[in-house]
């Protein structure tokens, strides 16, 4: 589908991790960006980007959550608030980094769920993240369909054991559309 749109597809195994690491190999620049396919990035998203590596080596913008339930906005608040204070970013948030530090960390783990909390913690190590305010805006269509409170305390259910220490393939039989 990208085809039209683009001038070069990647195609490699599945897997988000996989495929990330695949276009960051691909790719010339030394700032890399790894979106989703359902976030827009805000106005003057390259330029917010380079001058937030000119304090730091990686960060992630705030996020706003599109969608008609109204407790939409109190999520990505929420989400906002708890990646300020622990400094773990969500692929959600639009994630960028040097290509130096994306090395130093030996890029994203091939795993198939928490590559973006194992990349936030490597990172980590070399420096807290660039929060920025500008929201980037995703989908809210996981939390309308599956229902706000049901994916809310999925979500942390899930993160909660791989902080305990279950492996992220236990992990993916709990978690539908596995990418």
């Amino acid at each position: 589908m990208a085809s039209p749109l683009v001038s070069r597809v990647l195609v490699c195994e599945p897997g988000r991790a996989r495929q990330m690491n695949a276009g960051a190999r691909a790719s010339r620049g030394d700032t890399l960006l790894f979106l989703h396919a359902d976030t827009r990035l805000p106005r003057r998203a390259d330029q917010l980007i380079i001058q937030a590596l000119t304090q730091r080596v990686w960060g992630r913008f705030d996020i706003a959550l599109s969608g008609r339930h109204p407790l939409l906005k109190m999520v990505a608040g929420a989400m906002n608030l708890r990646s300020r204070l622990t400094g773990i970013a969500t692929g959600d948030q639009a994630i960028f980094m040097t290509r130096q530090a994306f090395n130093a960390v030996g890029g994203f783990p091939e795993q198939p769920l928490m590559e973006d909390i194992e990349m936030s913690a490597r990172l980590k190590r070399l420096s807290s993240p660039a929060c920025l305010g500008q929201r980037v805006m995703s989908s809210g269509r996981r939390w309308e369909h599956d229902g706000l409170w049901r994916t809310i305390l999925l979500m942390w259910r899930l993160r909660y054991r791989y902080w305990r220490g279950v492996d992220s393939r236990a992990l993916t039989n709990h978690y539908r559309q596995v990418r």
